[in-house]
């Protein structure tokens, strides 16, 4: 009479089931209970060991930043075209740099409507501009009176649009040397924005 199958009898192998690890050595073949209890063992457990050994899966919640929305300007800031030094002495300056350095020196060229004498040393990725007084009315002549050895006056950027950065800076409060552009030592229009917006530091922007 066959025996029949029953749940109870997954946790513990019927004697036919013990028998069937020998049929290897004497012969015999497994029963169906056997073979019934072993498929079942295997079966789950392999789905146990993988339910343990499986990698937890973590769901990662993805943040979206939302995009601020940055105003949109109708001028852009461009290269650095050059660093300004005030000298006491510009012939003793362009030597420096001419003789003593090796750069390309500029003659010198001056500009009353600014009130400067300018020498330019070229530099390769900028320019070094040298400013001696002209006048009485000069900046620069102030300039050295506060610092007698001289130093660094100001720097200049260029800007694609300069009637456009005028127009901003205004609405931002930045303080503007001078009503319109005047002509800089390079021929185009520049303007001087107040040192005191500026961090301490006198910033002369040139239409590129």
């Amino acid at each position: 009479m066959a025996m029949l199958w029953k749940e109870r009898d997954r946790e513990r192998p019927p004697k036919e089931a013990v028998q069937a690890y020998r049929h290897g050595v004497t012969g015999q073949s497994p029963s169906i209970e056997a073979t019934r209890f072993f498929s079942y063992n295997f079966e789950n457990g392999l789905l146990n060991r993988l339910k343990t050994t499986a990698p937890t899966v973590r769901t990662l919640s993805v943040s979206h930043t939302l995009t601020q929305k940055v105003p949109c300007s109708l001028w852009k800031l461009g290269r650095l075209n050059h660093v300004a030094i005030a000298v006491p002495n510009l012939e003793k300056a362009q030597s420096f740099y001419k003789s003593v350095l090796g750069a390309q020196v500029s003659e010198t060229v001056p500009l009353p409507e600014h009130g400067v004498y300018t020498i330019f040393v070229e530099l390769g990725n900028t320019k070094l501009e040298l400013l001696h007084p002209l006048g009485e009315k000069s900046p620069i002549a102030g300039f050295l009176q506060k610092n007698k050895a001289g130093g660094m006056h100001h720097i200049c950027i260029e800007v694609d649009d300069i009637k456009a950065a005028m127009t901003e800076l205004k609405e931002k409060k930045i303080r503007i040397l001078s009503e319109e552009p005047k002509i800089g030592a390079h021929g185009k229009p520049v303007i001087f924005l107040h040192p005191k917006d500026c961090d301490g530091v006198l910033v002369e922007l040139e239409q590129a």
